[in-house]
């Protein structure tokens, strides 16, 4: 992680528009930009065309995709690009936040509101089970990226305050926490809460990693299909898991 490189490229981005008329009007979202560019730097090898499909990044060593959004997505880019480069999934995720709103018809934009929810890597988890079958693939890598950020809302939706149902204009990063670099099989262990015993659950994991029922089962479909933890016994209704040696 390079701090100094990361606000500096925040500052050539983000400087470019100020004003509320520049917020999510860019030809893509802030975050996508600033890492693109953080990863990067020469802009002759971003939006490269690979067999009909454009790469963020191709350097002629591998091939470097930005993806804030879902990753069935990638699934048909994936297929071609792994056939020529090692490729790296970037995935921002928000850890601390704090939210603007914006309003539609003054263009007045509210002072910061901490959101209480707080990032992790283990997010993931329900992107990763999109592209499972290509997991175990040698040259296929993950860097989740921790930041904090602004993230700027317009007041148009639904309920009475009008923030029920609101749109997200677009998302402003301020720091780079932490990376977890994901380049082999056996990194994946990096996703297990420490904290977790020699023993545990889908429920253990949930208590420890913040997630919900569901995302938790998935983390432990996930950890499992790669090798990270087997089964070694059920109590009731839940399996229970170690981690493999």
């Amino acid at each position: 992680m390079k701090e100094q490189l990361f606000h500096k490229v925040c500052d050539d981005i983000i400087g470019r528009e100020k004003d509320f008329m520049g917020i999510g009007t860019l030809s893509e979202k802030t975050v996508h930009s600033v890492l693109k560019n953080y990863y990067e730097a020469n802009e002759l090898n971003h939006e490269v065309k690979i067999e009909g499909f454009v790469a963020d990044i191709c350097n002629g060593k591998e091939i470097i995709e930005i993806q804030t959004r879902s990753f069935d997505r990638l699934r048909k880019k994936l297929s071609i690009f792994l056939q020529h480069f090692p490729v790296t999934i970037v995935y921002p995720v928000p850890y601390i936040k704090w939210i603007r709103w914006i309003n539609p018809e003054t263009g007045k934009i509210s002072s910061p509101r901490k959101s209480p929810k707080k990032g992790s890597p283990y997010m993931i988890f329900p992107e990763l089970y999109k592209i499972k079958n290509f997991l175990k693939l040698p040259n296929l890598r993950f860097k989740i990226v921790l930041l904090n950020m602004e993230e700027y809302r317009i007041l148009d939706g639904w309920s009475k305050d009008k923030k029920k149902g609101s749109t997200k204009c677009d998302r402003i990063p301020l720091e780079m926490v932490d990376e977890i670099y994901i380049s082999g099989l056996e990194d994946y262990k990096l996703l297990i809460p420490k904290s977790l015993g020699e023993e545990f659950s889908s429920k253990d994991f949930k208590a420890a990693s913040g997630l919900s029922n569901n995302a938790s089962s998935i983390a432990m479909n996930i950890l499992n299909h790669v090798g990270s933890i087997q089964k070694v016994g059920k109590k009731g209704r839940l399996y229970i898991y170690s981690r493999s040696i």
